[in-house]
This record gives structure tokens, sequence and C-alpha cells, in this order.
């Protein structure tokens, strides 16, 4: 025994029931732990009896060497926990060998324990009223967050917020929904304006009968959209503007199309990749350019039944989604003489499922205008690029890049379960539509699902005003939710994460109900793409963005990751870089449809495309496939180019068909692939 304490630094007592614990501690290492029974004399308390805790086993000892370990100890420490009673009675025991003992402030739960952890009020957690040590204020945490199967993200910010607090209780209701300020909040997103002398609107080069219609609504040009007519927006420079949402991207291709229409310089493409979006630009161009252009539509839906209703390839003007123009293309459609193509939300080309398919679609584009004229003018927008020049060489187009975020947004994170979900989303809609902006405009709010059905269910659940808002809604349903939000008649719209890049509304806030689309998780690019849409500087003072994180929750049987673990992906992560990457199935699609378009020109065009496509092994396909005879389709193929099959979803229909299958078994099993 004097040998293996020969060195105490600390001796720590605290009291049991009829006892006292005792701990010895050197370089802060437990050396052993016992038990100390007192006696009372004439002389005062005295020990009695001392147990040291060897395993599982106690082996008793004569009580002089606590004695001896007391006159070893540098000091001697006794729990404030420790009631005055027995601590007096502690002090008057080491008292009689001329020992001093200081009172502590400890974690009771290791004292209990045998274990001495020292508080002081840098350490200190505070836990049930009382004060414990980090060390078990973090068991507790992880006994907690184990029981709702929180994962690494989660856990490192909880951590993060524990040491920040002091404070484990705040921390638990974190985890059950509640929205503390200071505890929700990841971080802020600064406001940024970027030194750019802005160009009047008067001196603007453009055709006379566009010239009032943009000086009549603006003194001067927003940054981005100076620079871009800096860098030769009016005089037919192929340009890939990256800039924020709410930023002016869209006006920089409408002054170059409209300009070259009105110059007899050819007519103006605005491709966007959905008909929402479709529907709603269209609009837009009719209202603002109506009286000096005649504006059309064309969208995919128009490759189902091709009446070629409400589309005139004659206007000047033609809006139309990805798929509609591709279908043109494909199907032989006249698109006549293009001079300015705009292709909003650029970075698609890096999605998984359709960035193929807009590859193609620009390669093809290319193709139709190179054979009409030479010279037209690509503008490519997004505000949402990682690559930004990689992808501007690429596409052969001058880079204007624009960082700016005209007001801040700040970046909330709660966690809740699914069914908690609608009561936070209830108090947040309340809280912003009930406060006011220096401007005098109430805040509104998005609300991002991954389901229609989760729409209508999220806005009946609301108690202020609000709609659902989605791509199963028909046209007229959809203005009257947009002329009502605008109105401020609406405190909330609840939309679909798929319909993200159609919305344009201008809210204060935005609330992420889920952070899947579908059933596939949302990507960096998306997730930033639709933050983004909190705050408008002409509206609002700042943003505000909430994700209600589900502990351990998935959409999908197939998702590999859990919605905690995405929710710090998506805040921490760096934005993707934009690449179309091609497999099999992909390559043999697109490689199909340049044959269609191009016939001995489609490698020319494969070779053009972004993404690298292996052009002879889908040649070899398409032949094995009947798809192709030589260079030319076959009626086969020209059936599954026109409706955008990929192979296996042809042989599918194929073997169905020949073999009589009822055509509801053929959807069934077609709709069922991906699964």
């Amino acid at each position: 025994m004097s040998r293996q304490v020969s060195a105490v630094e600390c001796l720590f007592l605290h009291e049991r029931a009829d006892d006292f614990a005792v701990v010895t501690e050197r370089d802060g290492e437990r050396l052993f732990q016992a038990v100390l029974e007192l006696k009372s004399t004439n002389a005062g308390p005295r020990p009695a009896r001392l147990r040291v805790k060897e395993g599982d086993d106690e082996d008793l000892r004569p009580p002089e060497e606590f004695v001896d370990i007391a006159r070893r100890a540098e000091r001697i420490r006794i729990s404030e926990q420790t009631s005055k009673a027995a601590r007096e009675r502690l002090t008057s025991m080491l008292a009689g060998y001329q020992l001093e003992a200081t009172a502590v402030r400890t974690c009771r739960r290791c004292a209990n324990a045998n274990r001495y952890s020292p508080l002081t009020s840098e350490t200190a957690i505070q836990a049930d009223n009382e004060e414990i040590c980090l060390s078990c204020a973090r068991k507790e945490l992880d006994s907690e967050l184990n029981y709702r199967s929180l994962r690494s993200g989660a856990r490192n910010r909880l951590e993060e917020l524990l040491l920040e607090t002091g404070d484990l209780d705040r921390i638990i209701n974190l985890l059950s929904g509640q929205l503390d300020p200071e505890l929700t909040k990841f971080d802020e997103i600064s406001a940024t304006v970027d030194a750019i002398d802005p160009v009047p609107t008067d001196e603007l080069e453009i055709h006379q009968q566009l010239q009032p219609k943009i000086a009549g609504q603006f003194d001067s040009l927003l940054p981005v959209q100076s620079l871009a007519v800096n860098n030769g927006a009016l005089d037919g420079t192929d340009q890939l503007v990256v800039s924020a949402t709410a930023t002016g991207k869209t006006l920089i291709g409408e002054l170059a199309g409209i300009d070259r229409v009105l110059r007899g310089e050819g007519k103006m493409l605005f491709l966007v990749p959905l008909v929402a979006l479709a529907n709603q630009k269209h609009e837009q161009f009719t209202e603002r350019y109506g009286d000096i252009v005649d504006v059309t539509i064309r969208v995919g839906a128009s490759r189902i039944r091709d009446s070629g209703a409400q589309f005139h390839p004659d206007a000047d003007v033609i809006v139309g989604t990805y798929e509609g123009i591709d279908h043109a293309l494909r199907t032989g459609k006249e698109l006549g003489d293009i001079g300015t193509v705009v292709i909003d939300e650029v970075h698609t080309l890096g999605e998984t499922d359709r960035g193929h398919r807009l590859d193609g679609l620009i390669s093809r584009l290319k193709h139709h205008c190179e054979r009409a004229r030479g010279d037209t003018q690509w503008v490519y927008l997004s505000a949402t690029v990682g690559n930004p020049r990689e992808l501007a060489g690429s596409l052969e187009a001058t880079l204007v890049e624009f960082e700016e975020r005209p007001v801040p947004i700040e970046r909330h994170v709660t966690f809740a379960e699914a069914r908690e979900k609608s009561r936070i989303e209830n108090k947040l809609v309340r809280r912003a539509f009930d406060t006011k902006s220096s401007k005098d405009f109430r805040g509104q709010t998005i609300i991002f699902t991954n389901s229609r059905r989760r729409c209508h269910s999220i806005s009946r659940s609301l108690e202020y005003d609000s709609a659902p808002y989605h791509a199963g809604l028909d046209y007229k349903r959809r203005k009257t939710v947009e002329r009502k939000f605008a109105d401020q008649e609406l405190a909330a719209v609840v939309t679909t994460a798929a319909l993200a890049a159609g919305v344009d509304f201008p809210a204060s806030q935005v609330i992420f109900d889920s952070l899947a689309m579908g059933i596939e998780w949302l990507s960096v690019q998306e997730f930033s793409q639709m933050l983004g849409r909190a705050g408008r500087p002409d509206f609002h003072d700042e943003g505000t963005v909430y994700l209600l994180v589900e502990p351990d929750g998935v959409y999908h049987n197939s998702m590999e990751m859990t919605e905690d673990e995405v929710a710090f992906k998506l805040l921490k992560g760096d934005m993707e870089s934009v690449i179309t990457r091609y497999d099999e199935s992909s390559a043999i699609e697109e490689t199909l449809a340049n044959v269609v378009v191009g016939g001995t020109n489609a490698k020319r065009l494969n070779d053009r495309m972004i993404g690298d496509v292996p052009t002879k092994h889908a040649l070899g396909k398409l032949l094995e496939y009947d798809f192709i005879d030589g260079i030319s389709p076959t009626p086969l193929g020209e059936v599954i180019c026109r409706h955008f099959l990929d192979p296996r979803r042809a042989f599918v229909m194929l073997d169905s068909i020949r073999q009589g299958d009822d055509p509801y078994e053929l959807i069934g099993t077609v709709e069922l692939l991906d699964e």
C-alpha cells in the first residue's frame, strides 16, 4: 500500500449513505478507490475501517493506512455535495492528524461512482437542476442520441452546442423540436455586394422599341447584369452567367434575345427544365414584351399528344422546356432561324437522370442552329455551379460570375420526428407572418417537401392562410396561388422540392420539411438554390432558413444516408462540380437521338457533348438492338427516340406488347423498373 500511494497528488472524499468514498489520484489517473467508515472516540471522529476495492472484491485494510495515505497526499478535497454535518466530521477527523481539507465543487454523479471530477464555472454542465462534468453530460447526451439513432453529423453539432452552452437540458429539448434560436442557429450567410459600376439603362445600345421598356422600369442595371453587358452580352458573346437567386440573371438573356429579335437577327429560345417554370416565363414575357414580339410556348407534354396546340414555330420568342424543344428536334419540327438560345438552370447538366438529356439537347440544338445561320448567341444561367471556369470552357462561353447575397440569411437546424414537423412549421409560419420588415412587408414562407400529398397535408395543418403549389395543379390554380402570395394574402406556400426551380415567390423564410426530392436526397446545388429563395432585397431585411431534421429518417429503403447525416453534409458541403456522366443506357439514348437528328453527323454531335460518350460502343449496341440500320434510324429506333425511352424500358414494353399483356400491367411493370 505504502509503495502504491507514495506520490498521491490528491485525496478525494465524498459522503455516501453511512460512510465515505475515498479516491486517490496521481497525474489525473485514479490510483485506487476505497470506502472509509468513521467511529466516534473521546478525541473526536477517527477512521474505523478502510475497504479498498479491487475489481468486484473489497480488501479490508487497517484504518491506519488511511492516515498514511492522507499524510502523503499533496492536497485533500471534500465534495461540496457532502452534507455540512458529514463535512464537519471529516474536517475534525483530519484535524486530529494536523491535516487540512478544502471543499470543492465536483460532479455528484462521478463522486457517487467513486470518481473525482472537480468543476469550475467553465467546465460545469447544467443538467436536472444540478451541475455535472462534461464526461457525464456527454454520456447522457450519447445515450439520448443512440435512442434517437442520430448519426455523426448531428452528433458533432450537438456536442459543439453542449460545449458552447454548458446546458444539457437545452440540448435535449432541441431534440424535441424546441425552437431555441441560440441553439437552432447554425450560421449566417452575410450580405455581400461587390463594387460593380452600374450601367445606366438609358445608355444601353438596344433597339428603340426595347429601350423604353427597360429604362422605364430601371434607372440602372443590377451588378450581374452590368457585368454581363460589359462582357459582351449585347454584342453576341456566348456567356455562362453564375450568380445567386434573385440577382437578376434572367434579364440578361431577355436583353440579348429580344434585342436580336427586334434587329432581325433571329428568334429567341428561352429554355427551362420544368413545365411550371415555362408557363411562368411565357406569361411574363407575353406581359412585358407581347406588344413588340410574338411569344409562344413548347413544353414536354406536347410529345405525347403532338397536336401543335399553342405552339407557333414562327413566333419571335419560344419559351420551352428542355424536353419540349428536344422533342421538336427529334421529330423534325421546324424551329426556324434561331438568333439567341438562353438555357436557364444549366447546372441540370450535372444531374444523374436529366443531365445527359440536356447535354444532348445542347449539342443537337447547336447542330440545328449552325445549319440555319451559324452565329447564334448562347446564354447559360445558373445560381449554383461548383466548377464555373471548367464548365464555361466546355460550353465555349465567357464566364460572368458574380458572388452577391443581397440580404443576409440565417440558417437554422432543429430536430423533429415526422409527426412533430407540422406543429413546428405552423409556429414558424405564424411568427414570420406576424413580423413586418422595415420595407413594410410581412414575412412569408416557402415550405419545401418531397411529395404532392405532403404539400396538401402541411397546408391543411397551418393556421394562417396557405396553399399547396406543385406541378399537379392546373395552370389557373397555380396562377391564383402566385397572385395571392404576391398580394400578401397567403402566409405560406407548400411546394415540392422537385418544383424548386420553378418557384418564384418573394419569401422571407424557407423551411425544409424534407431534405429529399422524391426518393433521392437533395444535392448541394439543389439545396443552395432552394435556400437562396429566402429574402429579397426589395422586400426583406434578412432571410431565414429552417431545416426540420428527422433523426434517423429516410424516405425510401434505397437511401443509404439518414436525414440527420444529410443535413450537415448539405450545410457544410462544397458545391459539386457540374459534370455530365454517361452509363451505357444514357449513352445509347443520346447517340440514337443524335443519329435521328444529325444523321451522318452523329459522331460529331457526340464529340461536342460535355460528357464523355463512348460512341463506338453505343453505335454497336444500337445496331445490335435494331435501333439503327447503318447510320440511319430504323422505324423502331425513331419511335424509341421520339418517346425518350431508354433501352431497358423499350425492351420491357416490346416484350409485354408481343405477349399481349394487359396495358395496365405493362404500365405497372414500367413504373416499377426503378424499384
